[in-house]
């Protein structure tokens, strides 16, 4: 027992000791400073003193929508839209693909049943099943995952100027073999199909009407027609196009383009004044999707903006402003394309699976056949 007592007597002792050495003070929870280190930063939302989030909206270049539109949106959601021009179609994703790692945006809209599969190869979108699909056919949803929404669709077919075929005393094409013909030399543009939608449509639409087996052939006789090939829509329509003051009177576009024509016009007019080729097999049915791109903080706020794409609203603006047409039914079209739009009764067809697994391997023969 007097052993226990001297070997504590010994232990304050020590104690007192180091403490009038100056051992460090404790510091009390409420001020202490931890070394901890901080997180690694994140990817935060874009702020404002107001609160207001940036979404960011990667579309391709033929995207338009009225300021009317985009400030109800920001004004109802307390947010800013900052739209993104990512070229055609295909460039627009092949960007999205080769960033995905760190998305260039919050939502990428443009993509369509051409490129579709190769986009949900690469689980570039996460899912979404907005509650405005309900009013949409099933025959748009081509993803039951809801990765991507289908927001309009549209016939890619051949438009050529009347005036031009006036002037020369020439009977427009009438089928895809008419445009091979001497008579139409020189006259066609159309679109890179590895950089385009409508151009991959317009390829598609080659490959459904001829076959695998004979779709080359019918590009090596364009080529030998002195077929133009650019990169995208946008110069072929409105630099190459004859209507806009270009040497080619014939151009791959939609079947809406002569009724846009109409309504955009300056001038008072009561006919198109260019034409859309519609006959059987000349036609590809577009789809175009949007998608939440992964890795968004906006998540929420992307989704509202996908509910807002649906919307009548929208939906009326987009014949107008895309050439393209609602895929939500209670949309309403202007007067021009109930009166002047035709639809064609028999597009080509290629199965969606077969886009999906011979895509690459056609652009490439095509490739090769046509710009090498």
């Amino acid at each position: 027992m007097k052993n226990i007592r001297y070997f504590f007597l010994l232990f304050i002792m020590f104690a007192l000791s180091l403490n009038a050495c100056g051992l460090p003070k404790v510091t009390p929870a409420s001020t202490a400073r931890t070394e901890t280190p901080s997180p690694p930063p994140q990817k935060k939302l874009t702020p404002s003193p107001s609160g207001i989030r940036t979404l960011k909206v990667l579309t391709h270049d033929s995207f338009d929508i009225s300021d009317a539109l985009v400030q109800q949106f920001e004004k109802d959601n307390n947010a800013k839209l900052m739209f993104i021009k990512g070229g055609d179609a295909g460039t627009a994703l092949n960007k999205v693909i080769l960033s995905k790692e760190s998305p260039p945006a919050d939502v990428f809209y443009g993509v369509d049943n051409t490129f579709l599969g190769r986009a949900l190869q690469e689980g570039v979108f996460e899912a979404y099943d907005s509650p405005a699909l309900e009013k949409v056919p099933d025959t748009f949803k081509l993803d039951p995952k809801y990765r991507a929404i289908p927001i309009d669709y549209g016939d890619v077919c051949l438009n050529y100027d009347l005036e031009y075929f006036t002037k020369n005393n020439l009977l427009p094409p009438q089928s895809l073999d008419d445009l091979a013909k001497p008579q139409y030399k020189g006259l066609l543009v159309v679109q890179n199909p590895a950089t385009s939608s409508p151009g991959l449509a317009f390829l598609l639409t080659t490959i459904g009407h001829y076959g695998e087996k004979d779709y080359l052939s019918y590009w090596k006789r364009l080529v030998e027609n002195d077929v133009k090939v650019v990169n995208d829509w946008e110069s072929s329509y409105y630099t190459e196009f004859s209507h806009y003051g270009g040497t080619r009177p014939m151009v791959v576009s939609y079947n809406s383009s002569p009724s846009v024509e109409m309504i955009s016009s300056d001038k008072t007019v009561d006919k198109p004044v260019t034409a859309a080729l519609t006959t059987d097999d000349t036609c590809y049915r577009q789809i175009e999707f949007v998608g939440i791109l992964k890795g968004t903080p906006n998540a929420d706020l992307a989704q509202r903006f996908i509910d807002f794409m649906l919307s009548t609203a929208f939906q009326e603006e987009i014949p107008g402003k895309m050439y393209m047409f609602p895929v939500n039914p209670e949309a309403k079209l202007n007067e021009a394309f109930q009166k002047f739009l035709v639809i064609p009764a028999k597009p080509a067809n290629v199965p969606p699976q077969d886009i999906t697994t011979k895509r690459e391997a056609w652009l490439k023969a095509w490739t090769e056949t046509v710009l090498r």
